[in-house]
């Protein structure tokens, strides 16, 4: 359709102008902000893990302000209830008839772009509490439903380092995640310049290029793009590789993993592929879009075995080597 033609260039555009206001406060992670960007228009949440000192705060905060969205960091620990994220009822007293009621204080999770800081340091309670906000997008209290407010995106970080008294997230709820997002150290001249900018008297201001409502169009129109029958043969039959017991499966696979990727993931990488078309300013997705997002689509779905571990190949040497077997 010629609108849904010219929402695609005028989203090129953006993601250029985005980028541009981002690189003003972040040095260097391209590849993440795009990745970023694609999860937010998949209608996903990510999965972001580095050690402390990489700007994941400063990164999410610069897209929200990038974008004109709310924005609110959680700091998970083990005494994290539920009520302290989603909101507590209080009660009140009306001065002038003396009357008491509950009212709902919503919490912090009642913002477009959350992150969730360390999410495995708090207990499973705690965690349930946020994914099912992620999975429905509301929160019920005192037998009353609270929508969150849309676009709804949360970063849950963790910490790769310091596993002592964590509480890892199982497999299902990992699952939840589009992407899992891994922010490397900056390169040599990437710290120099860090350095040279964080340590002045300058300060930084963002202007924003795309609102709420903006986004939310922007989901609709990812939706939309169309996608030829080989690419989607493409995404499954890469899935369905991963899975050791499915008839097909590599040798190596049998032998190295002991689940596979479920079909959430299929619908993942399709969607991905999508969002990544648009952001280029194409209306048709490629293998090389779904080529983009395997391995973050992937990482996490793929439970290795204790073979693997004990040959040291992680879940990203296995997917890689299924892209290449795939792609050829």
């Amino acid at each position: 359709m010629p609108e849904d033609l010219e929402a695609v260039e005028k989203l090129k555009d953006a993601h250029r102008r985005i980028v541009g206001e981002i690189g003003k406060a972040i040095v260097g992670q391209r590849q993440i902000v795009d990745q970023l960007l694609i999860a937010l228009l998949c209608g996903g949440h990510c999965l972001v893990v580095g050690v402390p000192g990489l700007a994941k705060t400063l990164l999410i905060s610069t897209l929200s302000r990038a974008l004109n969205l709310s924005f609110s960091r959680i700091q998970f620990t083990p005494d994290l209830m539920p009520s302290d994220i989603t909101g507590t009822e209080v009660l009140e007293e009306d001065h002038a008839t003396g009357q008491k009621r509950f009212r709902f204080l919503k919490g912090p999770l009642f913002a477009n772009i959350i992150l969730a800081d360390e999410i495995n340091r708090t207990p499973p309670k705690t965690q349930a509490a946020l994914l099912q906000a992620m999975q429905e997008h509301e929160v019920t209290a005192g037998g009353e439903t609270f929508s969150l407010a849309e676009p709804f995106f949360v970063l849950a970080t963790q910490n790769p380092i310091e596993q002592e008294g964590t509480y890892p997230l199982p497999e299902a709820q990992l699952d939840r995640f589009i992407f899992n997002l891994w922010i490397d150290y900056p390169t040599e001249e990437e710290e120099k310049e860090i350095v040279r900018s964080t340590t002045g008297a300058a300060s930084v201001d963002i202007s924003p290029v795309l609102g709420a409502e903006d986004i939310i169009d922007l989901q609709q129109l990812v939706r939309k793009v169309p996608v030829a029958d080989h690419v989607i043969d493409f995404a499954v039959a890469l899935v369905r590789k991963t899975r050791p017991r499915a008839e097909g499966s590599p040798d190596y696979i049998r032998q190295m993993v002991s689940w596979g990727a479920g079909p959430r993931a299929s619908q993942s990488l399709i969607l991905a592929a999508k969002a990544r078309a648009v952001l280029d300013g194409r209306y048709a997705a490629s293998i090389d879009d779904v080529i983009f997002a395997s391995v973050p689509v992937l990482r996490h779905r793929v439970v290795t075995s204790f073979n693997a571990e004990a040959e040291g190949v992680s879940a990203v040497d296995l997917v890689q080597r299924l892209i290449d077997e795939t792609s050829t």
